[in-house]
């Protein structure tokens, strides 16, 4: 870029920074996020909208005029977090009657008129899809009354908002690609809660992963409810829409963004194994800046088990996904998501989950016992007939083989040097960096000379089920 066009960017950017100062109107928001990693995303976003409306992000709820909790439904025990912390909030709101206090995201469009009118927890309740709407429901509120909005979209992607980074380390950063489900998993309240599967367009996100590589970030997660169901003009059936229109799909999408800048890193989350193709992982396997990592959640190994999960695959079709990744990518590192005792689970149909996980022995889990979810399928159709002990028994055998699995990975990594970017310091110990694999498996080792942001060669000398532990070498 010429002295002359970084001129104008800077000029450019001092306009619009006098704008946002001038929008300022003394007010404070303050946003808390539960639950998967998209919403933290859109609170990055809602920051953003909250932001051109003239409010300042705050990291402190004491200090704030308006608090947002952004919610999580997909289980009871994170439903039950969320009701104490608005149950703290409404107590504080007692010495300051003013304070908005708002609920957003899945919980919110599930209960809206259980938190507005039976437990007067919330003044304002807004939907995965009524960000934009916040500053005019906050005007509600201050006007006396209660405020919802709670609509799903079939269009809404927030595609041209920049998100502002909350709580980030400046190295890494979420980008959704796509919102929304069509995957009716029976377990789920997902596609209630954030509406049908709708893509961003490509340009989009490749200019937001450009724009955050030349601001410093040196990892992107593209984020959606099932990544590979990304399809910008192409219909269910891959069909182009729009014949003027570039169609991508999410492998096209993929290596687009890994052009970006061969310094970029690139991850992504979830994979539904219905959907993962070759395509996907052959352009895995072609950029070296596309991480080897999978997360592809089975659920369970029982084909049965499976089917009344309205999962779309069998316990064979898993199989062949997975032996896919590793005839492509043989060094790829694949973790899963495990639900124990789900309606109608035999012991038999137990034992099948852990005979899969025999076979594939996962780099990592994530495991949690079924709990039913209002409104879903499930609920309707089938009995929540395994008892809550014997729920957490299976989960314990389950918990007990992941993390011998984990620590036999880790072991084998035990001697390698891998490429590791340094993304903070150790928890534990200031003189120490931390940072992760190609394979996301989290590294430590002695700081050096070197900063965040910068990819080291790390040779692994020592490991435990959950880190690898190391020191920087020269490049092997």
């Amino acid at each position: 870029m010429s002295e002359e066009m970084l001129e104008e960017q800077r000029q450019g950017e001092a306009i619009v920074l006098k704008a946002q100062s001038e929008l300022l109107n003394g007010k404070k928001v303050y946003v808390e996020s539960y639950g998967c990693q998209m919403n933290f995303s859109d609170s990055e976003i809602v920051a953003s909208i909250m932001g051109q409306a003239g409010y300042e992000t705050t990291a402190s709820a004491d200090e704030a005029d308006v608090v947002l909790i952004n919610t999580c439904s997909i289980r009871d025990n994170a439903e039950q977090r969320v009701r104490n912390r608005l149950k703290q909030f409404n107590q504080e709101k007692k010495a300051n009657p003013d304070k908005v206090i708002g609920i957003l995201g899945c919980m919110a469009e599930r209960l809206k008129s259980q938190l507005l009118e039976e437990e007067k927890l919330v003044d304002l309740v807004a939907g995965p899809d009524a960000y934009r709407e916040l500053p005019g429901l906050i005007q509600e509120v201050e006007s006396g009354q209660k405020a919802v909005n709670v609509l799903l979209s079939r269009e809404e992607t927030y595609a041209e908002i920049k998100p502002v980074r909350l709580d980030t380390n400046g190295i890494s950063a979420f980008i959704s690609i796509m919102r929304g489900c069509d995957n009716m998993c029976s377990f789920c309240v997902v596609p209630f809660t954030r509406g049908r599967e709708r893509s961003r367009d490509p340009e989009s996100i490749v200019a937001e992963a450009a724009d955050l590589f030349n601001r410093g970030y040196r990892e992107v997660t593209l984020l959606g409810q099932n990544v590979d169901s990304y399809r910008w003009n192409m219909s269910k059936k891959s069909e182009v829409i729009d014949n003027a229109k570039e169609s991508v799909n999410f492998a096209q999408l993929l290596e687009k963004v890994a052009q970006v800048h061969p310094d970029l890193r690139i991850r992504f989350s979830t994979s539904h194994p219905k959907d993962m193709t070759d395509e996907v992982l052959y352009a895995m396997a072609k950029h070296e800046n596309i991480c080897k990592y999978i997360h592809l959640p089975v659920q369970s190994g029982n084909s049965d088990v499976l089917q009344r999960m309205n999962r779309g695959y069998t316990r064979e079709w898993y199989f062949n996904r997975i032996d896919a990744i590793r005839r492509i990518m043989p060094d790829c590192g694949i973790s899963t998501d495990v639900i124990a005792g789900f309606c109608g689970e035999t012991e038999e149909q137990h034992a099948d989950t852990l005979s899969l996980m025999q076979a594939v022995k996962y780099d990592f889990a994530y495991m949690f016992f079924y709990s039913e979810r209002p409104k879903t399928l499930a609920e309707r159709k089938f009995e929540d007939d395994v008892p809550l002990e014997e729920k957490k028994r299976r989960l314990n055998e389950i918990i007990q083989l992941q993390m011998e699995h984990s620590l036999e990975s880790n072991k084998r990594s035990v001697g390698k040097t891998f490429k590791v970017l340094v993304e903070g310091s150790s928890k534990r110990s200031d003189a120490q960096f931390c940072g992760r694999n190609t394979q996301n498996v989290m590294c430590v080792f002695p700081k050096g000379d070197h900063k965040f942001g910068d990819y080291v060669q790390v040779k692994i000398t020592d490991c435990t089920s959950a880190t690898l532990i190391g020191e920087i070498v020269e490049k092997a």
